[in-house]
């Protein structure tokens, strides 16, 4: 068939051609039109079919939206990413990351003392942990560690279609890599269940894969995460569960670590010991699957059972904690609490553990001495229930006496052990006490005790008589009842000995005198009760132990021990000093002064140095941080610390050099590197001396001069003095060495002080109430503090070698007449041993002292609070014995208090 071609616009008859712009007919075809009725020629052919055109507009349209969608879909991922990545952390960090680690302090012997922590952890290099542990927890945590990069797609399909099938009301199964965990534990700090969380770990993972190599991302896991009961890292774990390092753990113990990080707390072995066991037997499947231990290795594993060895917190050691309580506070103050605390810091003490005990048994003792000489017993700490009592336990009580081996079992238990072990006991009960409960009063008191008290498997009950003399003592005021709780120390005879917590307190301080290293420290009598140190934090009076700052001022002004200072009355204004003995010796050379702590010396001697020089001295010596100037802070009107007093006494007798008390000898980080040592004393450069000449290390001193040697040797020589004939003989009673000291009572006898020291060792002794009251007529140091200062320097020098006071160049030793006693002084050139020098105006002697030189306005004690009657004599100037002296009417005092204020004796 021949197709035809319709002809073209340009073909057909101008009579048929249009104008573009006219408008076609609307008149029906055949109609005539408006414009002469022409008939319709019919309808014109089409350009293109209208079913083709809607096909392309839908296309396009299609196309157009889907452009656009995927257009608006790509801006929000953009957008959506910038977000994300515009707020992540930067791993750089991770480089140079290291978790919050455990600081350990350690003895002057390095042995671990006690450990400072937030979080119990304790960090381990990579290539030092185990490969077994590494395996156990890759295989339990993330099988494909070594491939992935950052991110298993495999696990979180695998994880997403359990979730969508089989997991319908429970937490989404995870699938999260180690690195994840390492982004969302470290970095993000968020365990929030989230799309968003999970999608800022996964992109985080990816740059930390980036950044790091695996070993180090696996370091960082292994030492950051928790894995219960405290512990944070593997080595802790391991110390906290099996109490063994990690290198002695066996596939049993790693799989049960490795067990832990998907729930710390339902896999726990202490908590929840068959769910441990289970899962640690799934860690063991899956180590076989990853070929880290063999089928054979596993079975043998799973056939082991959890045996924990728990491990407490280390430290502090038995009676150190006040010392390391100290020295926390010290790190604290240094580095802020953060690095303190989570630094990782190896603190190295001067803490001696032999002497640290010494301390605190004598403090204790002596302390009970006094409460027991003093007060009667004060009663009961509680009762057990009748019921506990009527069963009739006699028989079985028989069984076991004091100091039998028998276990007792819960069945076996008598119903008063099973009642006891439930009982609180005090928070101030020593660890050699126990807590008992009064069987019997009937003849002899019998009383039971639990042997092991904090053991439930092994209570160990023990039965015994308490010692007649505690039974009368306890007698006079709260007799003993049957069923009463009561606290005992158990004797090896069967015995029991009545205790009870003692109301007053005390401190002591052994310091190294030449370096000031504080050897040992006990702030009280126990720290469970009250964690106030009283050896560095109680401000206290000092008394007499004062005065050696005064006679080493004395000596510094050149003024001879031989000189003689007029023991008179004196009157200041208002103010009526007096000797302890209440009696007036007349001229008195400064060595029988300080031999027996005469005040009025003391005090016209002050007067002649001038308050401005002792305040200068007190100060320097670190006595005290300012002293007023007024004569009775020269008795001891001041206050000062244990520790201070120490300080000032090591610069005495070290030669003069100022000590500043140090419980830190140095402080390492945690690569080892030491970061501090304390200042004053140190060696110089191997192959120099000090003064620059070729030889070996010497040691180099830049601490300050308190005063010369020469000096300080002429006070230690009158201070052995002390010792030997004067106010200390007491403590120095059966000390075969070298010794120097003085005693101290401060106004009514509130404190009670005895510091001393031998060549190498200081110690000194304080005795009181917290809120000061009297310890009782003529408790003075020598009676109260001087016994236990014994004890402890009678043991502490007993492994010591035996050491003589060294005599520096330019003083010589003679033996003199002081009047009263022969005694030997130590001089300096100049000085005639024997003779009291003319001594000419110096200071406040140049002028008649008023009473605003006493501070009689500025000190809360006066006169009318004392126990004894005040002088009657008129004033009397200060000055050297060459200068007249006012009356010596004084009246023998009907009491025993101090009078004056500041030191007694």
């Amino acid at each position: 068939m021949t197709s035809v071609t319709p002809p073209s616009p340009e073909d057909r008859p101008a009579s048929s051609r249009r104008s573009p712009l006219s408008r076609p007919s609307t008149a029906p075809r055949g109609e005539s039109q408006a414009d002469g009725g022409r008939k319709s020629r019919g309808p014109l052919p089409p350009t293109a079919r209208p079913g083709w055109r809607r096909w392309r507009m839908l296309t396009a349209t299609l196309l157009g939206t889907g452009v656009l969608g995927v257009s608006v879909v790509a801006i929000g991922c953009w957008g959506f990413y910038e977000q994300l990545a515009g707020n992540l952390p930067s791993v750089a960090a991770l480089q140079h990351y290291h978790p919050p680690v455990v600081s350990r302090l350690y003895t002057g012997d390095d042995r671990l003392m006690a450990e400072l922590a937030h979080e119990k952890r304790i960090y381990v290099p990579g290539n030092a942990i185990p490969p077994l542990v590494k395996n156990a927890f890759i295989a339990a945590e993330d099988q494909h560690f070594y491939t992935h990069g950052g991110v298993d797609f495999l696990a979180i399909g695998r994880a997403g279609l359990t979730d969508l099938f089989n997991r319908h009301g429970k937490r989404p199964l995870g699938a999260s890599t180690i690195t994840q965990q390492v982004a969302k534990v470290i970095l993000l700090n968020n365990s929030s269940l989230s799309l968003l969380r999970k999608a800022r770990e996964a992109l985080l993972a990816m740059r930390i894969e980036d950044t790091l190599p695996k070993s180090r991302i696996l370091e960082i896991y292994l030492n950051g995460i928790y894995l219960g009961s405290g512990a944070y890292g593997v080595e802790a774990a391991s110390q906290t569960f099996f109490n063994k390092p990690l290198d002695q753990l066996d596939a049993a113990e790693a799989a049960t670590l490795a067990a832990l990080p998907k729930s710390p707390t339902n896999y726990n072995p202490y908590l929840h010991p068959k769910t441990a066991l289970w899962r640690r037997n799934w860690v063991l499947d899956r180590m076989v699957e990853t070929h880290a231990i063999t089928p054979e290795q596993a079975e043998a594993a799973k056939q082991e059972p959890l045996s924990l060895r728990s491990r407490k917190r280390s430290g502090p050691l038995p009676d150190s904690e006040w010392f390391a309580e100290d020295v926390r506070r010290e790190l604290i103050s240094r580095y802020g609490e953060d690095q303190a605390l989570q630094g990782g810091l190896d603190v190295h003490t001067s803490l001696d553990p032999h002497l640290q005990h010494i301390t605190t048994q004598a403090l204790r003792e002596g302390l009970i001495r006094y409460d027991r000489s003093h007060s009667s017993w004060r009663g009961a700490a509680g009762t057990l229930p009748a019921a506990a009592l009527s069963s009739g336990d006699t028989a079985a009580d028989a069984l076991m006496p004091a100091g039998s081996g028998a276990q007792g079992t819960e069945q076996a238990l008598p119903d008063w052990a099973l009642q006891l072990a439930q009982a609180k006991p005090p928070t101030s009960m020593l660890r050699s006490w126990r807590l008992a409960v009064v069987l019997s009063t009937a003849g002899s008191v019998r009383v039971g005790w639990l042997e092991n008290p904090l053991d439930p498997t092994d209570l160990a009950p023990r039965t015994g008589t308490l010692r007649s003399v505690d039974v009368g003592w306890a007698r006079r005021t709260h007799p003993l009842r049957k069923g009463q709780l009561i606290m005992i120390e158990p004797e090896a005879d069967g015995q029991a000995r009545l205790e009870q917590t003692p109301q007053v307190e005390g401190a002591a301080v052994i310091m190294d005198a030449r370096t000031g290293r504080v050897l040992a420290m006990s702030g009280g009598w126990s720290f469970h009760q009250s964690q106030f140190n009283r050896a560095s934090q109680a401000l206290r009076q000092p008394g007499s132990s004062f005065k050696p700052l005064v006679y080493l001022d004395a000596m510094q002004h050149d003024i001879s021990p031989s000189q003689t200072f007029l023991d008179a009355a004196v009157s200041y204004g208002s103010w009526h000093p007096q000797n302890y003995e209440h009696d007036n010796w007349g001229p008195t050379t400064l060595h029988d002064a300080l031999r027996e702590s005469r005040n009025l010396v003391t005090i016209r001697l002050a007067a002649y140095l001038g308050m401005k020089s002792l305040c200068e001295m007190a100060e320097k010596s670190g006595m005290v941080d300012k002293m007023p100037p007024y004569l009775p802070a020269a008795l001891g009107a001041v206050e000062t610390t244990v520790l201070r007093e120490a300080g000032a006494y090591a610069a005495i007798a070290n030669g003069g050099h100022v000590v500043k008390p140090s419980l830190i000898d140095y402080i390492q980080d945690p690569e080892g590197t030491v970061i501090w040592r304390p200042e004053g004393l140190a060696l110089s450069p191997e192959g120099t001396t000090q003064d620059g000449q070729a030889g070996l290390p010497a040691v180099v001193d830049t601490r300050p001069a308190l005063a010369s040697p020469q000096s300080a040797y002429q006070v230690v020589t009158m201070m052995r003095a002390v010792m030997e004939h004067g106010t200390g003989m007491s403590a120095a009673a059966g000390i075969d060495r070298p010794l120097a000291g003085k005693t101290g009572t401060s106004q009514d006898y509130k404190d009670a002080w005895f510091a001393g020291f031998s060549p190498d060792l200081v110690t000194v002794v304080w005795v009181g109430y917290d809120a000061p009251r009297t310890l009782g007529r003529h408790e003075t140091g020598a009676r109260v503090a001087a016994p236990i200062w014994n004890q402890i320097m009678k043991e502490a020098l007993a492994t010591r070698p035996k050491l003589d006071f060294a005599a520096p160049e330019g003083v010589v030793l003679r033996r003199t007449s002081t009047g009263r006693i022969p005694a030997i002084d130590a001089f300096k050139p100049g000085q005639v041993p024997g003779v009291s020098a003319t001594l000419h105006g110096h200071g406040a002697g140049t002028r008649e002292l008023t009473a605003s030189d006493t501070g009689a306005d500025a000190i809360p004690l006066s006169e009318d609070s004392m126990d004894g009657p005040q002088s009657t004599g008129a004033g009397a100037s200060a000055g050297p014995a060459q200068q007249s002296a006012g009356p010596s009417g004084a009246r023998t005092p009907e009491g025993g208090g101090d009078i004056g204020v500041g030191g007694l004796y």
